[in-house]
């Protein structure tokens, strides 16, 4: 099947950064939040990523100008009614996922595709909480999603085909680069970067070395683009404890229960940029 037009549920960083994405890629997107404000802040969010690019030379204000035409907003899920494809980027609670799911299921044309942007729930349990787990996949972007080329194209073993390989060529007219990948707690990325996050808290823990030394030692020494407090300031630590819980609760293995300190600075509201005070402080916008 073709894919033109996109629904995106979710207001946040990947809300907003899938929005763009697919808009700039010629899809129509719909933006669905509960709060009008908080889908109005999607694009507000896409007009200041658009207007850095024309700053750079890198974009004119005629092709921002239809890349934002391409985007509307709503509050009303039924407004998603006749997408080719819903992409759920809401918080990463199974729970809600599975609420959400049940009424995409009854609000949604048959046909249409419905994805979860998970980094690490079980694919299949969102999938049997529709009337279609055939139609169900995961398409997990990563942070940024205007930025990173990763696409993880998630199988359930409930999925088609023909879901799996739209969602494929839909994330590569989106420009990025597409990797199949089973439905398995953190699939490929994510399955082998938090036990590295998470063993670098529990050397900071251990008075090894300072964060910014250790931070300094995986860029310098491995070439990393970023060490991994600052990598975690920017995944959040909120949304890493929840997928350390993921991965430990599939495996059951000690390198991917979360180390202490993680979860009380998650206690202490100290999330990274988000908050702006993680590992790091950062400066509010």
């Amino acid at each position: 099947m073709s894919i033109s037009s996109v629904g995106v549920l979710g207001s946040g960083i990947m809300g907003t950064g899938i929005t763009e994405v697919a808009a700039t890629s010629g899809h129509r997107v719909i933006v669905r939040s509960r709060s009008q404000s908080a889908a109005d802040s999607v694009l507000t969010g896409v007009t200041r990523s658009l207007d850095r690019q024309i700053e750079k030379g890198n974009r004119t204000e005629a092709e921002r100008d239809e890349i934002l035409a391409r985007i509307s907003v709503t509050t009303e899920l039924k407004d998603l009614s006749h997408v080719d494809l819903v992409i759920e980027s809401v918080v990463e609670d199974l729970a809600v996922k599975l609420e959400l799911f049940e009424e995409l299921h009854l609000v949604c044309a048959e046909e249409t595709v419905l994805a979860t942007n998970t980094s690490t729930l079980p694919v299949v349990e969102i999938a049997m909480a529709t009337g279609r787990p055939e139609k169900v996949c995961g398409i997990h972007f990563f942070n940024p999603a205007t930025v990173m080329s990763l696409v993880e194209v998630v199988r359930p073993i409930t999925a088609s085909q023909e879901t799996i390989a739209a969602a494929a060529e839909f994330a590569k007219a989106c420009g990025k680069e597409v990797v199949e990948v089973e439905d398995r707690a953190g699939f490929v990325v994510n399955a082998l970067l938090f036990p590295y996050l998470n063993n670098a808290v529990a050397l900071l823990e251990r008075g090894v070395a300072s964060k910014e030394g250790i931070d300094a030692a995986m860029v310098g020494g491995c070439g990393f683009p970023m060490g991994p407090f600052a990598l975690l300031d920017l995944v959040g630590l909120d949304t890493s404890v929840a997928i350390l819980d993921a991965l430990f609760e599939e495996r059951r293995e000690p390198q991917y229960a979360a180390a202490p300190l993680l979860r009380r600075m998650v206690a202490a509201e100290q999330l990274g940029r988000k908050s702006s005070q993680g590992f790091y402080s950062y400066q509010r916008r």
